[in-house]
């Protein structure tokens, strides 16, 4: 199941685990990624908060928390080739996979992404 925030954050779910990342579209709007400062895992977050920062040749941009929960993976390859984010935003370019704490948070995703 594939679900949108409103700041433009995809989240995919299998069970428990939500795969985050930033949609195809802010990907196109970032213009060329050059930096993806990735949290630690094991951090606890919080809907709404800052999840990290993109820097691109554009601007930086903070990435927000759409689910609550703790961070039990990061994207390392974005460390290395963050341009992957750019080439497939919604796929390889994921950037963290959270376990949710709370599921009911999930019905406050948008089925499709909002307009820019």
């Amino acid at each position: 199941m594939k679900k949108y925030s409103a700041t433009h954050e995809y989240v995919t779910i299998e069970g428990n685990i939500a795969t985050v990342g930033i949609s195809a579209k802010a990907a196109e709007e970032l213009g060329d990624v050059t930096y993806v400062e990735l949290p630690e895992v094991g951090k606890k977050v919080k809907k709404g908060e800052v999840l990290c920062t993109i820097e691109s040749v554009k601007s930086a941009e903070d990435i927000y928390v759409p689910l609550s929960g703790k961070i039990v993976e990061v994207n390392s390859d974005l460390e290395d080739q963050p341009e992957i984010i750019n080439e497939d935003a919604e796929n390889k370019g994921w950037i963290v996979k959270i376990e949710i704490s709370d599921q009911s948070e999930i019905e406050d995703l948008l089925d499709e992404e909002p307009p820019m």
